[in-house]
């Protein structure tokens, strides 16, 4: 949010001027607030100002998610939560769901074991993921060896992004060549044999270029029997200043992960069968028979042209490339009795993608009708193919549910299930004005006109589908700022999820219109202590409208006819509390509840019984949520760190029939830094609480154990 910075020797005279003009102080550390410059320039035209501003390592000031162009987070009118490059690397975090404990409202999900997925604010956001800006929806575990940090923008986002975004979107923000030269090399060890090394090489080239390399290699294993994650991941890129107003970065990312395809294990009595952490229900040879392997490779351009410091241009292209080949044996039915047992089954999904988004955005500053404006005109197109063939193999039989003895899942008499190409092409316009109505008062409007074909064959059945959805997605919202530590603002924001959002097109969808999403929203960003702690506090109430739902008088026809709310609170602090003390903190209340629905879902536990899902609690979503990180840095090069993660009790699917209880985890870490090196110790589940962190969100027999306690220790070696 806003920073307030420290003066030092400064005439009496402009002291006591600043004393009394609010303004004139946020202007000398918010640069792109075109008002507070204009009347500093106005006000005090010969006067330099020094400051000496020292920024919180987890406070963030801008967001370039929120409105595609750099702002200051007090000027958005919508919850944005960043999680910054210092806060990642003080919490040891080794994967997506490690940074975005840190976000308030966000369920996990164990994403059928082979990719990044969460819920946020009660909705899935399987889908809704982006990297500097432009959609990432391939279906894999992202590396953060190229994360610079993580943006969330809560709430509805098609006005600018597209389809989907019902909860919000996750924005990666990726490390770019810089102009100084520098480099590191960390090598992690920890629990469990985990092994790991990251490298990162920047070098300019000449006074117009630079080149930078980031690589990764991982060798883990876990708590979990048979689990094992092997990684491999390249990030090259090149910036080159083709003159002093245009710049064009090149960037290349290239991710083998593979690892096993892990379900977790099932329920019976209403929660996860009690176990020990690392009973696997798999193939006795889970390397062999129950891996998937994902395969990334994506390039992106990015030319940026200024006219003039009021006049921009920028357009972005990425193009990818994803390959799956995933393979598990899961459970399919408990069985009830004295010796319960398991179904299970034994299948493969092989899934290909590529595609390309082109973004071209025009950004000026210009005064009309007595206000000042920061405009925003896009356009974005883009094709996506997505193949999909899904088989199952020889039935692998059932087995204990509490001791389970495990043969070989064999790949052999293999059926076909579903064979599919999916094939989506995106045109969407949009645009957005940052409205300074005053010198207390803001308004950031919007619209986006999405044209969505949507085009799909099932090659088994020899049949074909089609539709074009037409789109408005609208945004507007309003802030009145009474003075630089407080902003509040109420907002209206709506998106729409059409067939096609994330799987391919069939023959009980093609026909329906786009489920659609709305979020209304009002809140406070207040900053504390001279500027240096930033909150935030919003009420919202989110609906979904239209969600399509099973016909009960035929399971396989789907209605448009679903509704789902809700009704929540967010708080949220970051900044600096004292010196060499910072923090970050949040906590969720998110009252969620499926309002309309004909439907009933089946719950695979025997005696297997069928319930209706209106009036439940959708999947993943806790009603308490909180998490706090507090770090102290000495002087010495010494810090050390702290923090827990509390989850209240959530359900596993919308059947409501199981539910995973609520816990609280401890975390900590220690470490040295010094101009050559850094070495840290990290200790995560201090006290080894057992808890279960995450479920499958549609079914109820995949739940995932949190690890236990377990501790990684890392050594920098940087110039």
């Amino acid at each position: 949010m806003f920073y307030q910075p420290k003066l030092k020797a400064i005439h009496v005279a402009v002291l006591m001027t600043l004393a009394n003009s609010p303004q004139l102080m946020a202007a000398e550390e918010t640069k792109g607030d075109a008002t507070a410059q204009q009347s500093t320039a106005a006000e005090l035209p010969e006067v330099t100002v020094q400051s000496s501003v020292e920024e919180s390592a987890y406070q963030p000031l801008t967001t370039t998610t929120a409105a595609k162009i750099k702002a200051p987070l007090r000027d958005i009118p919508q919850t944005v939560n960043v999680i910054t490059q210092k806060l990642i690397q003080d919490q040891g975090a080794q994967s997506l769901q490690d940074v975005l404990r840190n976000v308030p409202g966000v369920g996990f999900s164990n994403g059928d074991g082979q990719r990044d997925q969460v819920n946020i604010r009660g909705f899935s956001a399987i889908a809704d993921q982006f990297v500097d800006g432009i959609r990432d929806d391939a279906l894999y575990f992202r590396d953060l060896a190229n994360v610079e940090q993580v943006e969330v923008l809560k709430g509805p986002a098609a006005v600018l992004y597209g389809r989907g975004s019902s909860g919000g979107i996750i924005n990666r923000i990726t490390k770019k060549p810089h102009d100084k030269a520098a480099g590191s090399l960390t090598t992690t060890v920890g629990s469990y044999d985990f092994y790991r090394v990251d490298a990162d090489v920047n070098q300019p080239l000449g006074d117009t270029a630079a080149l930078r390399i980031i690589g990764a290699k991982q060798d883990s294993h876990s708590f979990r029997k048979e689990d094992f994650v092997e990684r491999e991941f390249i990030a090259p890129s090149l910036s080159l200043n083709l003159s002093d107003a245009t710049k064009l970065t090149l960037q290349l990312e290239h991710l083998d992960d593979k690892r096993l395809n892990d379900f977790g294990v099932p329920a019976i009595n209403g929660r996860p069968v009690s176990v020990s952490r690392k009973t696997y229900y798999g193939s006795s040879n889970g390397a062999k028979d129950d891996y998937v392997e994902s395969k990334m490779t994506a390039g992106t351009a990015v030319l940026e042209h200024s006219f003039n410091d009021d006049v921009k241009i920028r357009n972005a292209f990425r193009t990818y490339q994803y390959d799956l080949d995933r393979n598990n044996t899961v459970a399919t039915r408990v069985n009830s009795g004295a010796n319960p047992t398991i179904n299970r089954r034994y299948s493969t999904v092989q899934r290909e993608e590529d595609g390309y988004f082109n973004q071209t955005d025009l950004t000026f500053k210009a005064n009309g009708l007595g206000f000042e404006h920061s405009v925003l005109l896009g356009v974005e197109i883009g094709r996506q193919v997505k193949d999909n063939t899904n088989g199952d193999f020889t039935n692998p039989g059932a087995v204990s549910l509490y001791n389970p003895v495990l043969p070989r899942s064999k790949r052999t008499g293999f059926t076909l299930t579903a064979d599919t190409t999916g094939i989506s092409e995106t045109k969407g316009f949009y645009a957005q004005d940052l409205v300074t109505l005053s010198k207390n008062w803001k308004a950031l409007v919007g619209a986006r006109y999405d044209i969505f074909d949507q085009n799909a064959e099932d090659h088994r059945a020899k049949t074909q589908f089609s539709r074009v959805d037409k789109e408005v997605s609208p945004r507007a919202g309003l802030v009145y700022q009474p003075n630089d530590f407080v902003s509040l603002y109420g907002s209206y924001t709506k998106s729409f999820q059409p067939s096609q959002e994330n799987f391919t097109l069939a023959k009980n969808n093609a026909q329906l219109a786009p489920e659609e999403t709305t979020n209304y929203e009002v809140g406070a960003k207040m900053d504390f202590l001279d500027g240096n702690l930033s909150t935030m506090v919003s009420l919202y109430r989110l609906e979904r409208t239209n969600i399509k739902s099973a016909d009960p008088a035929a399971p396989t026809v789907l209605l448009p006819v679903g509704e789902q709310r809700t009704d929540g609170l967010e708080l949220s602090m970051a900044g600096k509390l004292a010196k060499g003390w910072d923090v970050t903190a949040g906590y969720a209340y998110m009252d969620a509840e499926i309002t309309n629905s004909p439907s009933k879902v089946s719950v695979p536990i025997t005696p297997v019984f069928s319930v209706p899902i209106e009036g439940n609690r959708p999947s993943l979503t806790p009603r308490h949520s909180a998490n706090i990180w507090l770090t102290h840095r000495f002087t010495s090069g010494f810090g050390v760190g702290a923090g827990a993660v509390f989850v209240g009790d959530q359900y596993t699917s919308v059947s409501n029939a199981v539910k995973l209880p609520g816990y609280t985890r401890f975390d900590a870490s220690a470490y040295y830094e010094t101009k050559n090196y850094d070495l840290k110790l990290t200790v995560n589940n201090i006290f080894d609480k057992e808890y279960f962190i995450s479920a499958h969100g549609g079914a109820d027999l995949y739940n995932t154990y949190g690890a236990p306690r377990s501790a990684m220790l890392s050594l920098k070696l940087k110039y």
